[in-house]
């Protein structure tokens, strides 16, 4: 099979922005034994660029294009590849309610231009983005295939792996294998510092993707079996895990949440909530993985002080002298929920998530605690560089799972805390 990568985007001829796509693209494509013999870069230029998908469409098998998908007029690389390969545009309802839920829990308004993005070729398997607006997608006519994959490499990239990958494999010789390195408490860019090396890999290959507070690597390796490529991928999967050491939280888990329901099953350990910005988030994320009725005891949402200090023990002089926002006040919030629980751990958040201060504390300032049979832990989080409601609060629910997590491990969760 044969393909041809075609990059669109004025600011890439003007050299404002980087083609790293191809490149990458050009990688993952030999992986699956597919070979690039050409690639262009264009502007949004609509004669040029049905010009450049009719030539790609001449001479290889597989033609790919990246950018050019979004909700402004300039945005034609749908339109046109689609002329070229004469598919009609429908709107497909399924990504118009996916977009509309994107822009709602990012706390924004969905404008009518963004419908554009969910128009989409009659028949075409559709590559849904979990990191953006526009969707990509597939579609297969007269033994030619075109994909259509969106600019931004946060959202091309999963895309390719989670879901191009896919419906290319069927047209390839070989199988691969992926394993997944879940890491948190190291961002993106230290993480991928560390394992630079790593990174030059060509099969396996090493890719960073990052996510709301967390990151993770994807181990992908080709081979004639599936055996053949799990032993490939195994020494590199390894190798992340001794460099990343504490900071990895699992490998081939699905989330956070799912690493800790399966290490306090491992324990046979149970574990309570006290939360108050997080609104709950934490049992909600422990309640949605299978199994954490046999490890989850209670949630206690708890947002007023009279609450903290009626249902949860804190004393009222700690809530007169620190606020509800402070280490000693989560501290007394995860003791008073495991007592209140008889569980072996109480963890607790709480914290000014916006959009206005709270207590003179700025949006950002947020306290996590643990309490156990070792001690008790708390962890201040600085998070005022983003005066992002939900992200303030999923990075506060993060953290407080990732307590658990270290403890079961018999680590030291955060900061250990005295007394009052």
């Amino acid at each position: 099979m044969i393909a041809e990568i075609i990059a669109v985007g004025t600011e890439l001829l003007l050299g404002d922005v980087q083609d790293t796509n191809s490149t990458w693209l050009s990688r993952r494509l030999a992986m699956l034994g597919i070979a690039v013999h050409h690639r262009q870069t264009l502007g949004d230029n609509p004669t040029r660029l049905k010009d450049a998908v009719e030539t790609a469409r001449s001479r290889a098998d597989i033609v790919i294009l990246c950018g050019g998908l979004g909700p402004t007029p300039d945005d034609l690389t749908k339109e046109c590849a689609c002329e070229v390969f004469g598919a009609e545009l429908t709107l497909h309802e399924e990504s118009l309610l996916r977009m509309r839920t994107y822009f709602e829990k990012s706390g924004r308004v969905m404008t009518d231009n963004n419908k554009k993005q969910a128009m989409l070729p009659v028949g075409a398997t559709v590559f849904q983005n979990d990191h953006g607006t526009a969707p990509g997608c597939a579609l297969e006519k007269d033994g030619k295939h075109l994909l259509l994959l969106p600019g931004p490499p946060r959202e091309l990239k999963p895309m390719f792996d989670d879901a191009a990958v896919p419906y290319l494999l069927p047209l390839t010789d070989g199988v691969l294998c992926s394993r997944t390195v879940r890491v948190f408490g190291l961002g993106e860019s230290a993480a991928a510092a560390a394992v630079a090396p790593l990174l030059d890999s060509e099969n396996p290959t090493v890719a960073p993707y990052a996510k709301t507070g967390e990151m993770y690597f994807r181990v992908t390796a080709h081979a004639a079996t599936e055996a053949e490529a799990a032993l490939l991928c195994a020494p590199m999967t390894e190798e992340l895990c001794r460099i990343l050491g504490d900071a990895v939280y699992g490998v081939d888990v699905a989330s956070l949440e799912e690493a800790v329901v399966k290490g306090l099953t491992a324990a046979n350990k149970t574990v309570a909530t006290a939360e108050s910005c997080t609104g709950g988030l934490v049992s909600e994320r422990l309640t949605s993985v299978s199994g954490a009725s046999a490890v989850f005891s209670c949630g206690v949402t708890a947002y007023s002080g009279d609450v903290k200090h009626a249902r949860l023990g804190v004393p009222q002089a700690v809530i007169d002298r620190t606020g509800t926002v402070s280490a000693d006040t989560a501290c007394a919030m995860a003791r008073g929920v495991r007592r209140l629980a008889d569980a072996d751990y109480g963890v607790a958040v709480t914290g000014a998530a916006g959009p206005s201060p709270c207590e003179g504390k700025p949006v950002g300032t947020v306290f996590v605690a643990l309490s156990s049979s070792e001690g008790e832990f708390v962890r201040p989080l600085n998070l005022t560089h983003r005066r992002d409601r939900d992200y303030i609060r999923t990075v506060a629910a993060s953290h407080a799972l990732d307590m658990v997590r270290v403890a079961l491990g018999g680590g030291v969760p955060g900061q250990a805390y005295y007394g009052e």
